[in-house]
């Protein structure tokens, strides 16, 4: 059996720091510091000495690690998990885990369900010392997660601003810009009367999207419905009965501008229960991760969020929060400025 595929046996000797060293011809220290990803090594160095490190199987051990530097070299992910899926978690994981790819960072993923206290994990991490950094999504104005690790010095990275935005890393999509960007078209296009199916109201970007939508709607003189029986995480059932009861209603809806996949498909899913066509009697505007929409119905007016772009700032600035905390905050506010052709490809990247 070749060495690559070879089962280690109980005595075997694991591969070290030495043995790397022994490998590359470089000094101990040195192949220690570039599996650190010091700064003051060369990418040159850190990519050979990581090359090395994968042949042989190298390990590094946690323990000694904690016990050497006072840290785990994990990022802790602590994202919602909902029931209904049709949303941008799934890529958001996989672009973190790309971020963190070649670093001595390892991440891990801590799932919040919707009847969860979001408190509850990211206490365990902090008081254990699970993790070096938390990054965590579905941020609030006065969220109490980043209170509580801003109080305690406990680096963390936000996809979203909280009002202490000026003093955190964050990675954010112009919610505000999105519906006022998206009236507008909707304006353009002869729509008259708009329904704002937005996230639930005690998330930020939420407050961001309604205030944009309202500045929209008053700068067009048009007429404006923020959805208060339903929001844009709920289940696609509920959403579609809710835009057929909504249309009957108001026969005069023309436009919706929706906060995600999983809203803009039930209620163009319900508008067309009424004999309604996307793109001749209504408009919707839709915000989507995933290119899903412009398949189904081609009509959609589709705004992208740059997920993969996310995921890779959060990775690096919760690298740099572990690392130099005494820097800047890294911080990012993605601001929409075009819509999504029909055959765009979307695919994810790393960077």
């Amino acid at each position: 059996m070749s060495s690559r595929g070879r089962i280690t046996k109980i005595g075997d000797k694991k591969p070290t720091l030495k043995t790397i060293s022994q490998k590359s011809g470089m000094a101990v220290p040195t192949v220690s510091r570039a599996l650190a990803d010091a700064p003051d090594i060369s990418e040159a160095t850190k990519k050979k000495i990581r090359q090395i490190a994968d042949e042989l199987g190298y390990v590094p051990n946690r323990a000694g690690v904690r016990l050497r530097t006072g840290r785990t070299n994990v990022i802790s992910l602590v994202m919602s998990a909902e029931r209904e899926m049709m949303t941008q978690t799934a890529r958001l994981l996989t672009s973190v885990g790309l971020g963190l790819r070649g670093t001595q960072f390892h991440l891990n993923v801590s799932p919040i369900f919707p009847d969860d206290d979001p408190m509850v994990a990211v206490r365990y991490i902090v008081e254990n010392q699970t993790a070096d950094c938390i990054i965590f999504n579905q941020v609030q104005s006065e969220d109490p997660r980043a209170q509580y690790m801003m109080e305690r010095g406990f680096p963390f990275a936000a996809h979203g601003r909280t009002k202490w935005a000026d003093q955190h890393p964050y990675y954010d999509f112009d919610n505000a810009a999105y519906s006022e960007f998206g009236i507008a078209e909707m304006v353009r296009r002869g729509r008259r009367n708009f329904v704002l199916v937005a996230p639930p109201l005690s998330q930020n970007y939420a407050r961001d999207m309604v205030e944009g939508a309202r500045k929209a709607a008053m700068d067009h003189q048009v007429q404006l419905h923020v959805a208060q029986q339903v929001h844009s995480d709920g289940y696609h059932q509920e959403l579609r009965e809710w835009a057929i009861a909504k249309v009957q209603e108001d026969p005069s809806i023309d436009g919706f501008i929706c906060a995600s996949t999983n809203a803009t498909m039930a209620v163009v899913a319900g508008m067309e229960h009424g004999g309604r066509q996307v793109g001749r009697e209504f408009d919707v505007v839709a915000k989507e991760a995933l290119p899903m929409l412009k398949f189904i119905r081609p009509e959609i007016i589709v705004v992208r969020e740059n997920v993969e772009a996310t995921g890779a700032f959060l990775a690096k600035a919760a690298i740099q929060a572990v690392q130099n905390p005494e820097a800047p905050p890294m911080q990012f506010l993605e601001v929409p400025t075009e819509f999504v052709s029909r055959d765009e490809p979307i695919s994810i990247q790393e960077s």
